[in-house]
């Protein structure tokens, strides 16, 4: 059967955030220095952390989650630590899932596009040619590695989390994937990943069972910061 609701939450603003947007007004090529599991929030994402346990907290009683999965990305961690630091009552069984990690980039990681372009001139092409939904990079992950590792993730917690609430707290390409997933069927095509638009920082985006499955109710909210 599986949780009665699932929420997916994008960690706060990262380091790493926080320079992408900076290289995107200035033009520049970046390679953030460190590895991206490692990541740390910055005062922004700490504050929009800080909002959503406010938020978690003000939920009636029978909307709250029950159980928490999350990601073992530093960032991701971090924005669960404050969250449930500011809850009344912060759901106790709390479990981190490797499968709920950013998009693997491999030997691209934390570079940006022009990086790509300087270092990497032939994977740009061929990120070119194949489109950024098929595209694989040297040891990283295509988006229809991460829909084939959060299938497996959803057939374990349809089990362990029964007619509950879940919270999940990850990162955007977790949270889109897990849409698509949830939506569809046809991992040969994940263009539709675009129309959604990308996931704020602390968003959340709500799921409840209704006629045996689980619906959209909101995606990408962020009224609560």
């Amino acid at each position: 059967m599986g949780p009665d609701v699932l929420m997916a939450v994008r960690h706060g603003e990262s380091a790493a955030n926080a320079a992408y947007r900076e290289s995107l007004r200035t033009g520049q090529a970046l390679e953030f220095p460190r590895p991206d599991a490692d990541v740390p929030l910055t005062d922004l994402g700490r504050t929009q952390a800080a909002a959503l346990g406010r938020w978690l907290d003000e939920l009636p009683a029978t909307r709250r989650p029950e159980l928490v999965w999350c990601s073992t990305y530093h960032r991701a961690r971090e924005t669960w630590r404050i969250a449930a630091s500011l809850m009344t009552e912060p759901p106790r069984d709390v479990h981190e899932d490797e499968r709920l990690i950013d998009r693997v980039m491999g030997e691209l990681e934390l570079m940006n596009h022009k990086a790509v372009d300087e270092r990497f001139p032939e994977e740009a092409r061929k990120r070119a040619l194949l489109g950024e939904w098929a595209y694989r990079p040297p040891g990283g992950e295509s988006f229809a590695d991460v829909a084939a590792r959060l299938r497996a993730f959803l057939a374990d917690l349809n089990r362990a989390a029964e007619r509950r609430r879940v919270l999940v707290v990850a990162h955007d390409s977790v949270v889109a994937v897990l849409r698509h997933v949830l939506e569809r069927d046809d991992d040969t095509d994940m263009t539709g990943l675009a129309t959604f638009g990308p996931v704020a920082n602390a968003s959340v985006s709500t799921w409840e069972r209704r006629d045996g499955r689980l619906h959209l109710g909101g995606f990408n909210a962020v009224g609560h910061l």
